[in-house]
């Protein structure tokens, strides 16, 4: 396929209308299975690239992170936001500058220069970012799999795991503070759709809101993922 002839059909105008897109645009390339190599005929087509910040983002008048577009799958980030991703080595960020050169489909002076210097970015971080990565992927591939053999208080048991997993971690990032603590277990379900769920005892103290918060969204992200698991995504290349 073509790529940059399906960039310029209409379902993409966006990249060139959008008064942060355009030519402010100074990398954009293929993500997912066709930039792995791993695609098949029913693969969806991801771009991600980074645009260069309007001059109300650098003076505070205004704020920009990334522009998402879900019709299309395409993903470019603000030139701030790409530059923070990088230097926590996250995955979909190191990605775009390690692409072979026919997977660039838009690439300036200025994406160039970052392509160059992307040694900079590389530290032990990566350790923790490439490994949360994985770790994060063989857990939805435990979940599809217990998903579809075990029965529902099985599948309790196995989301349990994960989410103490998340609470470990937690854990370990504050250990040495004695104000509070988290208790996971399964009992029988007050849900009447259920056998047994998860309830979880919780008694703290003066703990910060935002960590408190983000604990949460971090359990909630694992018992929502699961619940998404065997979902197909029904998007289908068109032919042009």
């Amino acid at each position: 396929m073509d790529f940059k002839e399906f960039m310029n059909t209409a379902e993409y105008d966006f990249l060139r209308t959008n008064k942060r897109l355009g030519d402010r645009i100074i990398l954009l390339g293929l993500g997912g299975s066709y930039a792995y190599g791993t695609n098949n005929e029913g693969s969806d087509i991801d771009f991600r690239g980074v645009t260069l910040m309007m001059p109300s983002d650098l003076l505070g008048l205004t704020k920009f992170e990334q522009y998402e577009d879900a019709k299309t799958d395409t993903v470019i980030y603000g030139f701030n936001k790409m530059v923070k991703l990088l230097l926590e080595c996250n995955p979909n960020a190191c990605e775009m500058l390690g692409l072979d050169e026919e997977q660039y489909l838009i690439k300036s002076e200025l994406g160039q220069e970052l392509i160059n210097n992307s040694r900079l970015f590389l530290s032990k971080r990566a350790v923790k970012s490439f490994g949360g990565y994985a770790g994060a992927q063989l857990r939805r591939l435990q979940n599809a799999i217990a998903r579809d053999t075990l029965s529902q208080s099985g599948r309790e048991k196995h989301i349990l795991r994960s989410v103490m997993n998340v609470l470990d971690d937690f854990n370990r990032r504050y250990a040495g503070k004695e104000n509070g603590s988290i208790r996971l277990y399964i009992d029988r379900a007050e849900n009447p759709e259920l056998k047994t769920e998860i309830f979880a005892d919780v008694s703290y103290r003066h703990f910060p809101l935002r960590d408190y918060t983000n604990l949460w969204g971090t359990m909630r992200s694992v018992v929502r993922e699961y619940d998404k698991i065997g979902r197909r995504n029904k998007k289908r290349i068109r032919i042009i």
